[in-house]
């Protein structure tokens, strides 16, 4: 598991470099290292703006799940963090060897590790951004409206144009609209990308 470490100072980050080293399944390296990193380790005192450019920066280049062990982190920065590929905050004063392992461990199978008041703190967040900002606009989540859900839903059970124009009180030009406007929006290829599209969204 090759492992990427940024530490705001150089004793931290030989620190933390020889307590992953040390597990025998992962594999420090540098940004010049052959290969790709699987999973990025950012220790921080906060979340400042040089840290957030570096967590965007990560984001757009290396395109991998990030472990963050800050010593305090704003409630108002969890979005930020998850905006970045953050998948895992792990307090320093909790960041033991065994729980840094395992965080980066988890992170590379896809998983995530939040502290349970930041974990309800991040699900309000959410709420109030469904809320506030995308129902007022007719928005899900997904980036899809209602009535793009319904038209997805009939697609995924199999009727055609006709039977969902008949379904929905559409006509046929206004349901060919929608699917035309979801797969350009959302850069889909074709109706069964649409629709395998909403169900990994979860909204079908």
């Amino acid at each position: 598991m090759r492992t990427l470490v940024r530490a705001p100072d150089p004793l931290t980050h030989s620190a933390v470099s020889s307590q992953l080293g040390a597990a025998p399944n992962i594999e420090v390296v540098t940004v010049d290292g052959p290969g790709p990193a699987d999973v990025a380790v950012v220790v921080t005192e906060r979340m400042t703006v040089e840290v957030t450019s570096l967590l965007r920066k990560f984001k757009n280049s290396l395109r991998v799940p990030v472990v963050l062990i800050p010593s305090e982190i704003d409630r108002s920065d969890l979005l930020t963090a998850v905006e970045c590929n953050v998948v895992a905050v792990l307090p320093r004063v909790a960041a033991t060897s065994s729980r840094i392992e395992e965080a980066v461990l988890t992170a590379a199978a896809g998983g995530g590790v939040l502290p349970s008041k930041l974990l309800g703190e991040l699900l309000r967040q959410f709420e109030r951004m469904q809320r506030e900002v995308l129902s007022p606009h007719g928005l899900h989540t997904s980036g899809l409206t209602p009535r793009e859900i319904d038209v997805l839903r009939l697609m995924s059970e199999g009727l055609d144009t006709a039977e969902i124009a008949v379904r929905m009180c559409l006509s046929e030009r206004a349901v060919k609209r929608v699917v035309f406007g979801v797969t350009q929006r959302l850069n889909l290829r074709n109706r069964p990308h649409a629709v395998a599209y909403a169900l990994r969204s979860g909204v079908i």
